[in-house]
C-alpha cells in the first residue's frame, strides 16, 4: 500500500485525482495544509449554512465538551437535547409535536420509514407499501436506498433493497401524470409517500412548484397515506424559507432534518412526527415501542451545536442573507445562460443549477471530473452532479467570492 489508507466516499481512487488536505475553515473559505485556499461553493456537501467555524457554534461545542460528552439516550436525557427539542417544536408547524434524534440524513429517513410502518402495524392495518418519486435520493443506508432512484448509486446492492411504488417526476407540462399516478398508488392502500420538497438534490437539482407539492400532500391526506417530507437538504433556508414545505403551506406527517441542523458543524439529525405517530407506539405493551436507536443518539455536544444554530437564526439576520444570496444567484444564472453549453438554468432560493448541453453518460459524465478538477486548481470547491452544475454556498459568502465561483465555472466551460 502506498499513500493514505483512507477510503473516501463517492471517490474512484483509481483515477488518481488530487485529494487536498484541509487544515481549517473560515466563513466560506477552506484553507489547505499547503497554503492553498478554496471557496466552498457547495457548502461541503450542502451542510454548512452560516459558514465554517462559526464562532457561536464553536463556543457552544467547547462549552458542552467540558460538561457532558455522551450519555445513553434510551431512558435517559440531558438538557441540550431537551432544549433543542423545544426549539425545534417552536420553529416547525404546530402539528409536529415529537422529536426523535439520530445521526445523519440517511438515518433520519430510516427512522421516518420505520415510524410509518410501525404506525400502521400498531394500528393493526396491513399497509406496508412506500410510494416514492422518480429520480429521488434519500441516502445510502438500505431503507434510504430502497426509496431512492435505482441506478449507479445502488446497483451492486439491489438484492438488499425492498420494492417500492414510483411516481414520475413532475416535469414541466407533465405534472398531471404525477398527480394521477400518486392518486392511483394511494388508492391501493399505501403506508406512506416520501418526497424531497421542491428540489430533488442528488437526482440533478430537479425543481418543481410549491403548488404541486401542496397537491401531492392533499392527495395523500384524502387517502390517509402518511406524507413524509425529506428536508435533509432543502431545510434550513436552502429553498428560500426555513422549510421548503412552508412555501406550499404543507405540514407533513413526518419531517426529516439534518445537514444544516448544527449549521453543518457536527453530525446530527432529527425526525419530527405528528402526535398520532407517537400515540400509535404508546402502550403498556413494551413490544409496541419504537425500536430504533444508535449509540450516539442525541449526543450532547451535537445538540449544543444545534442549539447555537437556532440562536443564530433567532438573533442574526439570516433570512436577509438568504434573500441577498438568492438574488445574487439569479443574476449570475442570467449571465451564464448565454453560454452555448448551458441549458435549463434554474433556481430555488439559494440553490442555483444548470445542465450542460452534452448529456452523455449522466451522473458518470466526464464533465463532473473536468469541472471539479478545474475548481480544485483554481480555488473553488465545486462538485457537479454529472452534467448538472450547481452552486449552493454558505449564506455568508461575499459578492466577490460568489463572483469568483462563477468566473471559475465559466473558465472551465471555455476550456472544455
Amino acid at each position: 500500500m502506498t499513500g493514505s489508507p483512507v477510503w473516501h466516499p463517492f471517490t474512484q481512487h483509481g483515477l488518481g485525482e488530487d485529494i487536498p488536505l484541509i487544515a481549517r475553515g473560515d466563513g466560506a473559505v477552506l484553507h489547505g495544509a499547503d497554503g492553498r485556499q478554496w471557496i466552498d461553493a457547495i457548502s461541503s456537501w450542502w451542510v454548512t449554512t452560516h459558514g465554517h467555524a462559526h464562532p457561536r457554534i464553536m463556543a457552544a461545542i467547547r462549552e458542552q465538551s467540558e460538561k457532558l460528552d455522551q450519555i445513553i439516550f434510551a431512558g435517559w436525557t440531558h438538557e441540550p437535547a431537551e432544549e433543542l427539542a423545544r426549539g425545534l417544536i417552536e420553529i416547525t408547524p404546530e402539528p409536529l409535536t415529537r422529536v426523535f434524534f439520530s445521526d445523519s440524513g440517511s438515518t433520519a429517513v430510516e427512522v421516518a420509514l420505520k415510524m410509518a410502518l410501525g404506525y400502521w402495524h400498531n394500528r393493526k392495518q396491513d399497509r406496508h407499501k412506500i410510494i416514492v418519486m422518480e429520480h429521488s435520493y434519500h441516502g445510502d443506508t438500505i431503507g434510504a436506498m430502497s426509496v431512492g432512484a435505482r441506478g449507479v448509486f445502488n446497483r451492486p446492492y439491489a438484492p438488499l433493497l425492498f420494492d417500492v411504488t414510483s411516481v414520475p417526476f413532475p416535469a414541466a407540462g407533465a405534472e398531471q401524470a404525477t398527480l394521477d399516478a400518486l392518486d392511483a398508488a394511494c388508492r391501493d392502500g399505501a403506508a406512506a409517500f416520501i418526497v424531497e420538497p421542491l428540489v430533488l438534490g442528488a437526482g440533478g437539482m430537479l425543481m418543481y412548484s410549491p403548488a404541486l407539492l401542496a397537491q401531492m400532500a392533499a392527495i395523500c391526506a384524502v387517502h390517509n397515506v402518511l406524507f413524509i417530507a425529506d428536508e435533509v437538504m432543502t431545510g434550513w433556508g436552502r429553498t428560500g424559507t426555513m422549510l421548503a414545505c412552508d412555501q406550499a403551506g404543507v405540514v407533513p406527517d413526518i419531517l426529516c432534518l439534518s445537514k444544516g441542523l448544527t449549521g453543518g458543524s457536527v453530525p446530527l439529525a432529527v425526525t419530527l412526527a405528528r402526535e398520532k405517530i407517537f400515540a400509535a407506539h404508546l402502550s403498556q405493551d413494551r413490544a409496541d415501542c419504537f425500536f430504533h436507536s444508535s449509540s450516539y443518539t442525541a449526543n450532547p455536544i451535537a445538540c449544543a451545536a444545534a442549539n447555537a444554530n437556532l440562536a443564530i437564526w433567532r438573533d442574526e439576520p439570516v433570512q436577509a442573507r438568504i434573500d441577498a444570496l438568492a438574488a445574487a444567484q439569479a443574476e449570475h444564472l442570467a449571465a451564464i445562460a448565454g453560454n452555448p453549453l448551458v441549458t435549463q438554468t434554474r433556481r430555488c432560493g439559494t440553490i442555483a443549477a444548470f445542465d450542460l448541453a452534452d448529456k452523455a453518460d449522466g451522473y458518470l459524465s466526464n464533465w463532473a471530473v473536468h469541472i471539479g478538477a478545474w475548481g480544485r486548481a483554481n480555488g473553488v470547491l465545486i462538485r457537479p452532479l454529472g452534467n448538472t452544475v450547481y452552486v449552493m454556498p454558505p449564506y455568508c459568502i461575499t459578492p466577490d467570492q460568489l463572483g469568483d465561483v462563477y468566473r471559475v465555472v465559466r473558465e472551465s466551460l471555455d476550456r472544455s
